[in-house]
């Protein structure tokens, strides 16, 4: 069966250097586990905060699933992300650094069938450096086309 890939936060690679990356399960309601699998999931703007010494993730939008019955649901809630205690500590000493920060990566089905996500200890990318990476992307197409007509 493999991974299935719901949604990746494709931003997190160009505005942050990845330094680590971490899976961990994530708490969902039934109703948010067939929105995700439906693809209706938004990772833009969203990281990774600690709180009482557990890490949530923020501000990551799953739409309400539309067969469901719910009153009131919020698409933006904080939801728990399942870590080893182990995990834990190493991500809050990764955090308590200047300027490193937990971003989403991506948010797949393991092959049991369980939901997922990707974590990234991440620094930000000055504008410098994402200009460097498009010139060298760019370089880098210009060599391919280069050698494919000769």
């Amino acid at each position: 069966m493999g991974i299935k890939i719901v949604a990746q936060n494709k931003k997190a690679f160009h505005d942050y250097h990845i330094l680590d990356t971490t899976e961990a399960g994530v708490v969902l309601s039934g109703d948010e586990v067939k929105s995700l699998r439906a693809g209706h999931v938004s990772m833009s703007g969203s990281y990774a905060t600690f709180k009482n010494g557990e890490l949530y993730l923020t501000n990551c939008t799953i739409s309400a699933y539309a067969q469901a019955y719910s009153k009131e649901y919020d698409p933006t809630r904080s939801r728990k992300l399942l870590l080893h205690k182990r995990e834990l500590h190493r991500l809050f000493g990764d955090v308590s650094k200047k300027g490193v920060t937990l971003i989403p990566l991506k948010i797949y089905f393991n092959e049991r069938g369980i939901a997922k996500v990707a974590i990234g200890v991440c620094k930000h990318k000055k504008a410098a450096d994402k200009r460097l990476e498009l010139r060298e992307r760019d370089i880098a197409r210009e060599t391919r086309r280069e050698l494919k007509q000769n």
